[in-house]
Formats: structure tokens, C-alpha cells, sequence
């Protein structure tokens, strides 16, 4: 059991990594390559996108087996190696984005589902915790070497190659066996959590303020990118003690409940921003709340889909599919359309709606 836990920690890990340079400073490599706020928003839409198609590929007749993941994860390297030929070129950009996304939305849901059925939810977010310590660290650290983009790229390549690496080790010696899934037992039923499946799509189009433009907001307010990249660090310090410690949060509340109260927390984050955006203490007080809005809400609403779906895999990649996929998609491009003084007010409307959406939502 160590040992798989020391994989799946490693595989985030290095997961996040990719995430953390691609979030935090793939949107400031644009803004310096001259890339307009709209442009960035657009490209920030391209692998949301393709997370939210790719799930409907394996409703009926393909199973995320292990050859399909280990496709996707050459996909992965695939794109960080076409970022450095394409990033000068706005359309050509697009297609790496897409690849990406399209690749993400079959490796984060596999392992995922893998650590969950291994761990259970109490040490699932002890394993968890290494992918926002990974985040953490480069958000940290490649603030320092950012004076040619290209660092960047580096970063997201060899993160990218680490994360191949842990996967290839976490399932070489997993067993495979045939499916015996039915195609009606291998669909999902969205009309017995309609209200809940709208509020994590709204939930993580609030978001688009967030991932693509935190960094740009915050530095146009006379916050310095290193700063900021403590601010980043910071949001995810508090993920990460929640992440650990959020095992007893877990036997004493329902799981509906925690995933309004990350709601929630969200709602009053953006609008924290949106009153005082020049506030280094409003920053940190807002980041400090990424524990719930991101590592409770994350945890809780998984939790919540495997109570509800019995096909674990293909309700992950929904979750991914509707939330960060299609939710992603549409906040990365009216983010990029609202960019301005009313960005983060945008953003706590959009998440207010989200929990009203949960409180429509009833659980059978």
C-alpha cells in the first residue's frame, strides 16, 4: 500500500507541476509574445473544451481502459513538445492547447478513480496534497527564471515527462482485464442530478477569472509576478492542510453540504477581489480560501458523483467534462471578454448562481 501510495503522490506531484506552469504563467508568456486578453482567453478555452467532448467519446462503445491512457499520456508529451514551434502563432497555438486538454481529460480521471478505490476518501487527499505541493513549488520557483519564456517551457516539458513516468509505474503491473460493463450500465443518468451537474459547470466558469487572469489582475494593481507568485504559493499551503486534515470534516458532514459550503466560500473570494483589488491583505485573505473553494469543493463533489454513479471512470471524466471541460471553456472566454474593473463581480454572480443550483438539488 506504501507503495502505491508513493506513486499516485508522485504522479500528482508532477501533475501539478504542469498545471502550476501552465496556469500561473503560460497567461503572462502571452501578455509579454503580445497576445490581446481576448486572444489569451481563447487559447485558455481550447483544452477546457476538449476535456467537456471528450467524455461523450466513451459513453456507449470505448472504455477508458489502459491502452486508451497510455495514448493519452504520449498525447501529453506530444503537446508540451508543440508548444515551442507554435507558441508565436496564435492559431497554431491552438492546436497543443487542444491536444492537452483533450489528453488531460483521459489521465487525471483514470488516476483519479484508481486512487480513490485504492485509498478511499479519508487518504485520497493525503496523496493528493503532493500534486499542490508540486503547484506550489514551481509557482515558486519559476517566478525567479522567467526572464525568457522559454524556461517556461522547459518547466512544462519535463514536468510533462515526470508525469509519464509516474503513470507508466503507478499501472505497468496493474491488472487488465475485459470490461463487463453493459452499454445502459455504462451511461449516466444526468436527469437525477440535473441541478447538481449546473452547478459544478457553473462553479468552474467563475473560475475562468481565476486561472487565466489571477496573475494578470493582480500585476496590473502594482503587485509584482513575484509577489503574486506567493500568492499563488499561499492559496496552496491552505489546500494543502485541508487536503490533510479533511478527513473528519468528512464523517461528521453530508457531502452535499461541503460542497456548499466550497460554493459559498467561492462567491465571497471573487467578490473580496472585485471591492478591494489593490490589497495585498484582501489577496492573501482570498487565497486563504482556495482551501475550501477549490480542495473541499473538489474533493466532496467527487465523492458525491461516486455515491450517485456507479460507473466511477465515466462519472470522473463528466465531472471533468462539464465542470472544468465545458465550465472552463465559456468562463476562459467571457473572463477574457469581462477583463477589466468588474472581472471578479462577474465571477461571484456566476458562483452565486452555482450554489443556487445546489440548493435545487436534491439528493435520492
Amino acid at each position: 500500500m506504501r507503495i502505491i501510495f508513493f506513486k499516485i503522490s508522485g504522479f500528482f506531484f508532477f501533475y501539478f507541476v504542469v498545471t502550476g506552469v501552465y496556469v500561473i504563467f503560460l497567461p503572462k508568456i502571452l501578455q509579454t509574445l503580445h497576445y490581446s486578453t481576448l486572444q489569451i482567453g481563447a487559447i485558455f478555452a481550447m483544452a477546457p473544451l476538449m476535456r467537456f467532448f471528450i467524455p461523450f467519446l466513451f459513453l456507449k462503445k470505448i472504455e477508458l481502459t489502459r491502452t486508451v491512457f497510455y495514448i493519452a499520456l504520449m498525447g501529453g508529451i506530444s503537446a508540451a513538445l508543440l508548444f515551442y514551434i507554435t507558441i508565436d502563432n496564435f492559431y497554431l497555438f491552438m492546436f497543443p492547447n487542444m491536444l492537452l486538454g483533450a489528453s488531460s481529460g483521459l489521465i487525471l480521471p483514470y488516476v483519479e478513480t484508481y486512487a480513490m478505490e485504492h485509498l478511499q476518501k479519508e487518504r485520497f487527499g493525503r496523496a493528493r496534497l503532493f500534486g499542490s505541493i508540486g503547484f506550489m513549488l514551481v509557482g515558486i520557483i519559476l517566478a525567479r527564471h522567467l526572464d525568457n519564456y522559454t524556461n517556461g517551457l522547459h518547466y512544462l516539458l519535463a514536468g510533462m515527462s515526470f508525469t509519464v513516468l509516474f503513470a507508466y509505474l503507478l499501472t505497468c503491473n496493474e491488472s487488465s482485464s475485459p470490461s463487463t460493463n453493459t452499454p445502459l450500465e455504462r451511461g449516466l443518468n444526468f436527469s437525477k442530478a440535473t441541478f447538481l451537474w449546473i452547478s459544478l459547470f457553473l462553479m468552474q466558469m467563475s473560475f475562468g477569472a481565476f486561472y487565466n487572469f489571477f496573475t494578470i489582475y493582480e500585476t496590473s494593481h502594482g503587485i509584482s509576478l513575484e509577489v503574486t507568485s506567493y500568492l499563488w504559493a499561499f492559496g496552496v499551503i491552505c489546500e494543502i492542510l485541508l487536503f490533510y486534515f479533511q478527513a473528519p470534516l468528512f464523517k461528521t458532514f453530508k457531502l452535499l453540504t461541503l460542497v456548499k459550503i466550497g460554493v459559498l466560500s467561492t462567491m465571497i473570494r471573487w467578490l473580496l477581489l472585485f471591492l478591494f483589488p489593490s490589497s495585498l491583505f484582501v489577496a492573501y485573505a482570498t487565497q486563504s480560501l482556495h482551501a475550501f473553494s477549490f480542495a473541499l469543493h473538489h474533493t466532496a463533489a467527487l465523492s458525491l458523483l461516486y455515491t450517485l454513479y456507479k460507473h466511477r471512470k465515466l462519472a470522473a471524466q463528466f465531472y471533468y467534462g462539464f465542470s472544468f471541460g465545458l465550465g472552463g471553456f465559456i468562463g476562459a472566454l467571457v473572463a477574457g471578454y469581462f477583463y477589466g474593473p468588474y472581472l471578479y463581480l462577474y465571477a461571484s454572480c456566476v458562483s452565486a448562481l452555482s450554489l443556487g443550483a445546489l440548493f435545487l438539488f436534491k439528493e435520492k
